[in-house]
């Protein structure tokens, strides 16, 4: 009998304790994916990783209506400007301001829309937005935002990245930098189209900016291949493919060793990912497996290309762990010209999104994901109370910067909760201000990120999304 003591560990013993054993690596696994073990972004850029705090949320979907919704026409009555309709503003609230196109003697502008109070919020909500009556009681809603930038690419682009020129990360990216994605299949930040044209300043509005090009958000097709040249070539066949990639992947590791470069890992998992996706992104695109009841909740059609479509999708990428979402809807822009009147125009675009809007936020909260996702709607500013002169007509509004309405749902936001409030023309918040920096703060929060201190290093400066500025706004958290 031999006194060797590894000749007399058995096999169980050794699975038990050694470090490396099957046990130690599902263990690793488990960490790596729940944010507790370190991780090299490097190697796997979109790793879970831990937040600052506990947080209340860990999605995002953001409905952006490209273009500035007007709140005078969908969420706030104001009798006092039908009142003085036609009549110029008085000088105190118009001296100083700039606008896009308004000029002197533009006259206060009523609008012709009937509204009417609902749910315990007493939310005012014209008669172009039925279905949100639906929801009354399950948003946050921000009738005193102000804005900074009163033109649309840059006011898009400081709503999306805190900042109105381009080269400065979205929010998708920050967020997405910050705790990466539970997604394995799908790329962490996802980017949905709809409407007669992109949006304004395009695809700078979902950039990674100066963060690795990992969390820049990937754009999604409504029809055919989600991605272009998503699918394999003629006679590739998967095995083929597979040891292409591997080969590709370990030349740009063995790379990647030496240089240390960022961008090469990103195009490590871009190789990885469109692989796995050949068969989870035809997946999530195909909605014939959806039941005609939640289609007809959405106003959706399998194999549509549509914002009801894109809003059904938005559930279902959430669904399968992407972080964060961004719906783009055009076009929103109301200025009284051909295409942009306050009547039929906008009667139509806000058919587009009523019911597909509310229906995401009944769709999440009845499968349970509404408490861990925040769902945020709105523009890049609202429009002015006093009218547009477009062929010799008044029948639009311009830019305004200095009050609009957003809303926000889900993921610790107060339930039928109205914050703020704008003067007797909606002109300007009177109480409970929220700027652009204060709402991506706020965002931040949830997802348990301090944003003071979510930064990264650029040219020898420590870079955040809300830069200098921002608060968060708890008087709409739970």
């Amino acid at each position: 009998m031999t006194n060797d003591p590894l000749l007399q560990q058995t096999r169980r013993h050794f699975f038990e304790r050694c470090g490396l054993g099957l046990g130690g690596i599902a263990l690793g696994d488990l960490l790596t994916r729940d944010g507790y073990a370190a991780t090299n972004r490097a190697a796997d850029p979109m790793a879970m990783r831990r937040s600052h705090h506990e947080a209340k949320a860990k999605n995002v979907i953001f409905m952006f209506m490209a273009g500035g919704p007007s709140h005078l026409d969908l969420f706030e009555e104001k009798p006092r400007l039908r009142e003085f309709h036609g009549q110029l503003p008085p000088d105190s609230l118009v001296e100083g301001k700039r606008f896009a196109f308004l000029g002197e003697g533009a006259k206060l502008l009523g609008s012709e829309r009937k509204f009417s109070r609902h749910g315990d919020a007493q939310m005012d909500l014209s008669e172009l937005f039925p279905h949100h009556r639906k929801i009354v009681d399950e948003v946050t809603w921000l009738r005193g935002m102000k804005t900074d930038v009163f033109n649309h690419g840059p006011a898009k682009l400081f709503m999306n990245s805190g900042f109105q020129v381009p080269g400065r990360p979205s929010l998708g990216s920050w967020v997405t930098y910050g705790i990466g994605s539970e997604s394995q299949d799908l790329p962490g930040f996802v980017v949905l189209q709809s409407g007669p044209r992109g949006p304004r300043a395009g695809n700078a509005l979902w950039s990674s900016g100066f963060l690795p090009s990992s969390y820049q958000g990937v754009p999604f097709r409504g029809s055919g291949d989600p991605i272009l040249n998503l699918t394999s070539p003629d006679g590739i066949t998967p095995e083929r493919q597979r040891d292409f990639v591997d080969v590709v992947g370990k030349l740009n590791r063995d790379r990647l060793a030496v240089t240390g470069d960022p961008e090469i890992s990103t195009r490590i998992n871009a190789y990885e990912m469109a692989y796995r996706m050949q068969s989870s992104a035809p997946e999530l695109m195909d909605l014939s497996g959806e039941s005609q009841a939640t289609l007809d909740l959405y106003g959706a059609t399998p194999g549509g290309n549509s914002y009801a479509n894109n809003c059904l999708l938005a559930r279902r990428l959430v669904e399968r762990g992407v972080r964060f979402v961004q719906l783009y809807h055009t076009d929103w822009d109301h200025h009284g010209g051909p295409g942009q009147t306050l009547g039929k125009d906008l009667e139509k675009v806000a058919q587009e999104v009523d019911q597909a809007s509310a229906a995401l936020v009944l769709d999440l909260k009845q499968r349970g994901l509404l408490e861990d996702t925040i769902v945020v709607w709105g523009g890049e500013f609202g429009r002015t109370p006093m009218g547009e002169t477009r062929n010799n007509k008044v029948g639009g509004r311009d830019h305004h910067i200095d009050a609009f309405t957003m809303w926000a749902a889900g993921g610790g936001f107060r339930a039928g909760v109205t914050h703020g409030k704008t003067d007797d023309f909606g002109y300007e918040v009177v109480d409970g201000l929220v700027h652009v920096h204060d709402l991506h703060a706020t965002i931040l929060h949830q997802l348990g990120f301090d944003h003071e201190r979510l930064t990264y290093r650029f040219q020898g400066r420590d870079f955040r999304l809300t830069d200098v500025h921002g608060k968060v706004v708890k008087e709409v958290l739970t």
